[in-house]
């Protein structure tokens, strides 16, 4: 197929695009490097050495034999630029990640919040609008969010993949009405990927556009089988309070010596996939899209569900290192049960990688290696979600620097 990765430099999209290369799809990657400019902006670099992209390339070329294209174009403000691409490219399939994907920066100032939403909701729209205008008939595959089903209002309910079946009391008695499951974001980022929600219902209502919108978990590791093949095209591996993922932070706390940061009670639960099934995830989407007048697919993209406490404690027995409790910068329930369907990715070929198998070789692969690249000072969240909480930040001096 060709596939066309928008945002194909990112945490996710990177590792997606040299996946499927290696599987034979013709792959091109268009992206505005943003998520470079905010490394600029936060004063902080991946742990691990992140290549430019044209060495990137250049690099997948040499071990692969393989070449993908790469488009500079900034999907929230060149409408006709995408639209130009969308015509001579004719992707067969689209994925599409080019969103600011960090809940705690899309709550650090007025200005993140306004940047997340105009950027994620105007690049799915100017998406949606430039298929439906060019008549390109690609499946589009969306990286949603968990998230959008917020935490702990359903119990210990399963959530369904999406949809929810309700009961609708009328004067003739009880109807049945499948509904979108409702929204219940956490934050700006959150909220801007409900927001696509609704308009993937509307343009595959109107227009019968072919859409899967993907709800994951958190992700964690770094490497894939075409990430590992050469230095020069490994992943991204955040760990700052803005971007780094909970796991991943505390591997990399448990490398240098620092305690690991807990938030609030540790009792949030969350869900959890490992990088290298997110690219197969992908795939398995793109090659099972849904029909033209269909609904939006919705497949949950999770393989395990944790404790944040657990979590840490898990890393604490492995590598010695001390829990530190900190205040909670997010508004959400100190505790709450989660309960996910992900039927959907397992009966189409999804085998999960597992914590048990692969957390080792993060802690000595990746975190121990790179140790050396941390900036102590980046470490502690500082984003809050209301003025006047208080912040793990304000609680520096009395961790180790």
């Amino acid at each position: 197929m060709r596939v066309l990765v928008l945002g194909g430099d990112g945490f996710c999209g990177w590792p997606t695009s040299l996946y499927l290369s290696d599987r034979g799809h013709d792959v091109t990657i268009a992206d505005n490097l943003s998520r470079r400019k905010i490394d600029v902006e936060l004063e902080v670099e991946s742990l691990t050495p992140i290549r430019s992209l044209s060495d990137r390339l250049r690099a997948w070329k040499e071990v692969s034999g393989r070449e993908i294209g790469f488009v500079n174009i900034d999907l929230a403000n060149e409408y006709d630029r995408l639209a130009a691409l969308l015509q001579d490219l004719r992707p067969d399939a689209i994925v599409h990640f080019a969103e600011q994907r960090a809940a705690p920066y899309s709550m650090r100032s007025e200005k993140t919040k306004r940047y997340t939403v105009d950027n994620n909701v105007r690049a799915t729209h100017n998406l949606l609008t430039a298929l439906v205008a060019t008549g390109v008939d690609a499946s589009l595959a969306h990286l949603g969010t968990m998230g959008v089903y917020g935490y702990g209002w359903s119990g210990s309910a399963p959530i369904p993949e999406g949809y929810l079946t309700v009961k609708v009391p009328t004067p003739d008695g009880e109807i049945e009405r499948e509904i979108l499951h409702p929204a219940n974001p956490g934050s700006v980022y959150h909220m801007t990927k409900t927001l696509d929600q609704l308009l993937f219902s509307f343009y595959a209502k109107n227009d019968g556009l072919r859409i899967t919108d993907l709800h994951q978990g958190i992700v964690w590791g770094t490497q894939t089988q075409q990430t590992i093949k050469d230095e020069r095209l490994i992943n991204r591996f955040d760990y700052d309070g803005d971007y780094g993922t909970v796991l991943n932070r505390f591997l990399m706390q448990a490398a240098i010596g620092h305690p690991l940061t807990v938030h609030g009670t540790g009792g949030q639960t969350r869900a959890f996939i490992h990088i290298r099934d997110t690219v197969r995830c992908i795939e398995i989407a793109i090659s099972n899209p849904p029909k033209s007048g269909d609904q939006p697919k919705v497949l949950n993209q999770v393989t395990e569900v944790h404790r944040l406490l657990d979590l840490a404690k898990l890393i604490s027995d492995k590598t010695g290192a001390e829990v530190a409790y900190l205040p909670n910068p997010r508004r959400e329930a100190d505790e709450n049960d989660l309960v996910v369907r992900n039927d959907q990715f397992l009966a189409l070929g999804l085998q999960p990688t597992t914590l048990s198998e692969g957390l080792l070789e993060e802690i000595t692969d990746i975190a121990a290696k790179y140790k050396h690249r941390v900036n102590p000072s980046k470490i502690i969240a500082r984003s809050v979600w209301r003025a006047g909480m208080e912040t793990s930040a304000d609680l520096m001096t009395e961790l180790p620097q």
